[in-house]
């Protein structure tokens, strides 16, 4: 697939990225809110099944095209799944002009120190070699903060660019994701801690590649508007991070170069049974929302 178009559509075009990537443990709560009780599937396949032909009908849908959409962070089976016979990555690229990212981590270890870093990801190099084999431009990974701890921040961007170093050496484009909880006791405290730890870690990075940061939007507006800027930065993108749509695209229009990358406000409005019709339009209403925010700032 032609990576340089698609860095170059990640660098200077207009849009956001529609996060796509719920995976085992948010699956059901995403079902339910969608729709689809508990009791309509007894297994995993069933259920993963579920969310898989939920995340088609997005795809599918006429509104979502890369003229708003820059590109769609996946979950493992959805990358390996297809769309009406059609690899998803490719679909995406080929049908849609969306570029395809994959979420690589494997969840998160027990709060220490205020924050949780990633498991562990032994099967990342055997990850890797399937994205690139189906077309992924870069990968996403989360970690959590709860509390400004100045320590355990630092401990979780140095994981963070620690896994971006090794996935960038496989011509993949990270995106780095150490959100900020917005329950968080302080935080706008722990947001400051972590733009200078981020800051401290791209003014060290070796070699010449680039990443994406994803954070929850900021207490204090514009805080990351030099992140955005650094020349190491291909975007700066915001989680919705619990914020009902409407209260999470007034709070994103108040930052400056940065784009939404959400999923749950994304998709707050879309039911099961709702009409094709019903489900375009609310959709189609959503990404203009978003894309809105993502582009017209306060």
């Amino acid at each position: 697939m032609p990576v340089e178009q698609m860095r170059k559509n990640m660098s200077e075009n207009a849009g956001f990225i529609a996060a796509l990537d719920q995976s085992g443990g948010s699956t059901p709560g995403a079902l339910r809110h969608y729709g689809i009780a508990d009791s309509a599937y007894s297994t995993d396949a069933q259920m993963f099944a579920l969310m898989h032909a939920m995340r088609v009908r997005v795809m599918t849908a006429p509104a979502f095209t890369g003229r708003k959409i820059l590109a769609a962070i996946l979950f493992e089976q959805t990358m390996n799944g297809v769309v009406n016979d059609t690899p998803v990555p490719t679909y995406l690229w080929k049908e849609k002009g969306v570029v395809p990212f994959l979420k690589v981590d494997k969840g998160l270890e027990p709060e220490a120190g205020g924050v949780q870093v990633m498991k562990p990801i032994p099967t990342l190099e055997a990850m890797l070699d399937q994205a690139l084999g189906k077309g992924i431009y870069g990968t996403k990974a989360r970690s959590v903060i709860r509390l400004a701890e100045r320590e355990g921040i630092a401990a979780i961007v140095k994981q963070q660019f620690t896994l971006a170093e090794q996935i960038a050496a496989r011509g993949l484009v990270p995106i780095m994701e150490p959100e900020v909880l917005i329950k968080s006791p302080n935080k706008a405290g722990a947001e400051t801690l972590l733009h200078d730890e981020l800051h401290r870690g791209l003014d060290a990075l070796p070699g010449d590649y680039q990443v994406m940061i994803k954070v929850s939007i900021p207490e204090k507006a514009d805080l990351y508007l030099d992140l955005i800027k650094h020349p190491r930065v291909q975007r700066v993108v915001a989680l919705s991070g619990g914020y009902p749509r409407d209260e999470a695209c007034q709070l994103l229009a108040k930052n400056h170069g940065m784009i939404a990358s959400f999923s749950r406000a994304l998709l707050e409005d879309l039911r099961y049974g709702m009409t094709d019709a019903q489900f375009d339009a609310a959709l189609a209403k959503s990404i203009d929302q978003i894309f809105k925010a993502s582009t017209q700032k306060a």
